[in-house]
């Protein structure tokens, strides 16, 4: 698993995060009718009928229809897209925070599906599968030496629920082959990428996204770390893109009091919807921080600004993405489905934090980032560009401003100094898997926190992929740092999941450092 979380290689993620992220659930089929008779439909109709009769060659109509809807909702806002049939099911699953299929984390080792990890509760652990177990087979389906694309890997692989698949494994470790019978299943696509104590009473808690999942997740690993000792949390946002606007509430509302205003909404009609605390709070006296950067996005946005809005924690971090519109999924009959705007959302003081956009240029709107390093925004607080009459005062007096994101109570510059290119991205993930496959019962002794206090102290490791990259890379003393750091979270990622991975990479995160600085100041 390529880990890109980092700030600078987050940007493409994101954005498809934001294409794709809807604010409610379910479908908008009572409002427009496919047999529902009108002067555009017909003209519609008639005009594929041509097509299909008259036209000198042959035309694939679907595909024509799919392009022009396509075109049709570029020019409108940057969020309302179109979701092809084929496409669909993969942006569902995401939202809903689950798939039928094995529950394996994969990637192609010499064009083999060699697996990383095997998915906690997933049909895999339960039938045997291990990491570093290399799928030869499913079915009758050959799968290794073919140059399968890693995209279509899960049409083998995933199906219907308690289906069976055959799957012919190698595993290196005793040089055997076997077949494993696999009954698919529910496999969850976890939100919480991460819950732990930072200290003994500052707990950390990474949200992903907000799909259906999302609040279960966050509600049980909040309980987990209020039963170690935390009275102050760090909820993480950075990079993440959005989601479901009631999962965004479900988690404000457990940090706000009874009654307080969220966020609201306002429609074409002028129509408002509001939406308040309730007395379910469950870390309502608790301290609390909150880390955005230029990729949280939407429901990000709303939390943060509901938050900020109503003096409870501190927002740290960098001017968020800006998307302050609301889409509804519209299914269109055939498989496909529309994500179309059809509201814009508010923060408690009443503002938009929608950054300004021309319909039907989205090309420029995602351009936002380049602008941003440009001005020197991720460098400086001063670089951020407000609007004076889009100025904001929360109840105790703190002034905020809309008109494109949350400007963070605190900021925190990016961090240039862990900058490295993707070859060296590239090439340590792949160091870091063959280490681990080659030396697995070897690191079986480690735990995470031995793992990490002691772990190649002598470089031994580091120095030997140092020797395994093309020598003319040579890199420079802060890149070298850099790739000590991520090859050994990325042997902890292999090792110990998600968990591994972060707990290295925060021992030197910049935000984190500022929430335990400000936290020495309160004592």
């Amino acid at each position: 698993m390529n880990k890109k979380n980092l700030p600078i290689y987050l940007s493409i993620a994101v954005v498809l995060g934001i294409l794709i992220g809807v604010f409610f659930g379910g479908s908008y089929n009572n409002i427009y009718s496919l047999t529902k008779t009108s002067a555009q439909e017909q003209k519609i109709k008639k005009l594929i009928n041509f097509i299909e009769q008259d036209y000198v060659d042959n035309i694939n109509t679907d595909s024509l229809l799919d392009g022009a809807i396509t075109e049709m909702l570029s020019k409108l806002d940057p969020h309302s897209v179109y979701i092809p049939k084929d496409e669909l099911q993969e942006v569902t699953e995401s939202m809903q925070g689950k798939f039928v299929g094995i529950g394996v984390q994969f990637r192609m080792i010499k064009d083999t599906i060699t697996v990383v990890q095997t998915i906690k509760g997933g049909p895999s652990i339960k039938a045997g599968i291990k990491a570093g177990d290399r799928i030869l087979m499913a079915d009758k389906d050959t799968l290794y030496g073919k140059n399968l694309r890693s995209d279509a890997i899960p049409n083998y692989l995933k199906g219907k629920p308690d289906t069976k698949v055959i799957l012919k494994i190698y595993r290196k470790s005793n040089n055997s082959v076997f077949n494993v019978n696999v009954t698919r299943g529910d496999v969850n696509i976890k939100s919480v990428d991460l819950a732990y104590m930072l200290t003994d009473s500052v707990g950390y808690i990474k949200l992903d996204r907000f799909a259906r999942n999302t609040y279960v997740e966050f509600k049980t690993s909040l309980s987990a770390l209020i039963g170690k000792g935390m009275t102050a949390l760090v909820l993480d946002l950075r990079g993440n893109g959005g989601g479901y606007i009631d999962i965004a509430n479900r988690i404000i509302d457990e940090f706000l009091e009874d009654d307080k205003l969220m966020v609201f909404t306002k429609n074409n009609k002028e129509q408002v919807e509001e939406f308040f605390a309730t007395k379910i709070g469950y870390f309502e006296k608790g301290g609390l921080y909150v880390l955005i950067d230029e990729n949280s996005a939407s429901a990000s946005e709303i939390v943060a600004g509901a938050l900020q809005d109503n003096d409870k924690g501190t927002i740290i971090g960098r001017r968020s993405f800006g998307k302050g519109l609301v889409q509804i999924e519209m299914d269109l009959g055939d498989g496909s489905a529309v994500r179309l705007t059809t509201a814009r959302y508010y923060t408690p003081t009443g503002r938009s934090i929608q950054k300004p956009y021309t319909k039907g240029e989205k090309g420029n709107y995602y351009k936002d980032y380049q602008k941003r390093v440009n001005s020197g925004e991720l460098l400086s607080k001063d670089s951020i560009k407000v609007v004076d009459s889009l100025q904001y005062k929360t109840p105790k007096g703190k002034i905020v401003y809309g008109g494109g994101g949350i400007v963070p109570d605190v900021f925190v510059a990016i961090d240039t100094t862990a900058y490295m290119s993707n070859y060296y991205f590239n090439s340590i993930n792949n160091f870091a898997f063959d280490y681990v496959d080659t030396n697995r019962k070897k690191l079986s002794k480690w735990t995470v926190d031995s793992f990490i206090a002691d772990f190649d102290k002598d470089n031994a490791v580091l120095n030997s992929y140092l020797k395994s990259i093309n020598e003319s890379a040579n890199p420079s003393i802060k890149t070298k740092e850099s790739i000590q750091k991520y090859l050994k979270a990325s042997i902890a990622n292999v090792l110990f999941g998600d968990v591994g991975f972060y707990k290295i990479i925060h021992k030197d995160d910049n935000m984190l450092q500022k929430v335990l600085e400000l936290e020495r100041k309160k004592k």
